[in-house]
């Protein structure tokens, strides 16, 4: 078990304002903050990414972004050994480790000790016979295998999302066990974990208008450059707002249809992102869009926390 006093986990769906309300509380506390974030690991990933700018981190350390070149895979289990080793470093200068970020499974895997994705789950003549499987019987086809077998899990995955799938089948068929069912393993260090939320109909109007901001700020040309750079063959291409506009690219719709599938793409992932949170995390929730009095709360709940004994 690692030796950590304690640590801070924000979790929420996408354009809930998790990144800003890291940086109030990193401010408050003495902290420092690592993503949480299965796209931020890219370099030159920024816009579509929605990465912290430098003048947003107000002087706050960040850690675990741009650590990968976009040609390069990260896995769930980098992500638990990376951010361990950060949170022994942060702690160690007697600041506060602050976990942020959105997606479900790395969250999962590091306040629960899982190590999904491992070695000891890797079978390289298995999952070629699942990704071939996909590739003759669709990936529908491959989605109901898992839904048969873990449907919780199944309702979390895209069916589109092979690689998760395929880890998913993999941990299950070379284990016996369910992702779904691990949910109980003892936490590896004392986290307190907030979870942001708001009215859907808000957050999915946030949803579009951070969309239409990041096609503005230029995330066309950032998508062309992974496409132009063979992206529809790397992880990092899996990313919303990246393979929508690669059928623009390969000529399969028009732009406007593009754009709206980003956010049709991004609202469905948000509608993930909480049932995952609640199922998995079990958070404080609070939402600070709507009610400022909550974000007085979370403070003091943060503070009280890190008090107690």
């Amino acid at each position: 078990m690692i030796n950590v006093a304690r640590s801070l986990a924000i979790v929420g769906p996408t354009a809930v304002g998790k990144t800003a309300m890291s940086i109030k509380i990193a401010r408050k506390f003495n902290g420092e903050v690592i993503s949480g974030d299965s796209m931020q690991v890219y370099r030159g990933l920024d816009i579509g990414t929605a990465k912290v700018t430098n003048a947003e981190k107000q002087g706050i350390v960040h850690h675990l972004i741009d650590i990968r070149n976009i040609d390069e895979r990260y896995s769930v289990a980098n992500f638990v050994q990376d951010a361990n080793d950060q949170i022994k470093k942060i702690t160690n200068k007697g600041k506060l480790p602050i976990i942020v970020g959105g997606t479900g499974f790395y969250l999962q895997a590091l306040l629960n000790g899982l190590q999904l994705g491992g070695d000891q789950y890797t079978d390289d003549r298995l999952r070629q016979e699942l990704l071939q499987y996909a590739d003759t019987k669709g990936n529908a086809k491959l989605h109901a295998r898992l839904e048969a077998v873990d449907p919780q899990t199944a309702q979390q995955i895209p069916v589109n999302n092979v690689r998760r799938v395929v880890r998913a089948l993999e941990v299950y068929i070379k284990t016996g066990h369910r992702f779904s069912d691990q949910e109980d393993t003892p936490q590896l260090f004392n986290a307190f974990v907030i979870g942001l939320n708001t009215n859907r109909q808000l957050l999915y109007q946030r949803i579009n208008r951070r969309v239409d901001q990041m096609i503005t700020a230029g995330l066309v040309d950032e998508a062309r450059m992974l496409f132009d750079r063979g992206g529809v063959n790397f992880q990092s291409g899996k990313g919303i707002g990246y393979r929508e506009l690669f059928n623009y690219f390969a000529g399969n719709c028009q732009f406007d249809e593009a754009v709206e599938q980003i956010k049709k793409d991004s609202r469905h992932y948000a509608k993930r992102q909480l049932t995952w949170f609640r199922n998995k995390t079990r958070p404080n929730w609070y939402n600070v869009i709507e009610n400022p009095v909550d974000v007085q709360r979370l403070m003091a709940d943060v503070d009280n926390w890190l008090t107690s004994k």
